[in-house]
């Protein structure tokens, strides 16, 4: 048994949700590029961890959770940033 599989980063779970619901609207756009901007931007938020899902849930207040995400939605728009910038074709 690994101790590993058992700890989670609630951040993650937050960040990918948030960047599917924006892709969901974007027509051009591959894994890689999905996933740079994933690492990027949990790269710029605080490390959460848990155990189980429900414990996080029910513990975060509405404020703590609305923290959250508008610092998500930053790291988003930060990280899209970035990475299409770091992707352009040199001139």
């Amino acid at each position: 048994m690994s101790i590993g599989e058992n700890i989670h980063n609630y951040y993650e779970k937050m960040v990918t949700d948030a960047l599917a619901e924006r892709i969901a609207k974007e027509e051009d756009v591959d894994s890689e590029f999905l996933e740079d901007v994933a690492c990027v931007a949990l790269n710029h938020l605080p490390p959460r961890y848990y155990r189980h899902e429900i414990d996080m849930a029910f513990y975060l207040s509405p404020t703590e959770h609305k923290e959250m995400s508008d610092k998500i939605s930053k790291a988003l728009d930060d990280a899209i940033k970035y990475v299409k910038k770091s992707k352009r074709a040199p001139d």
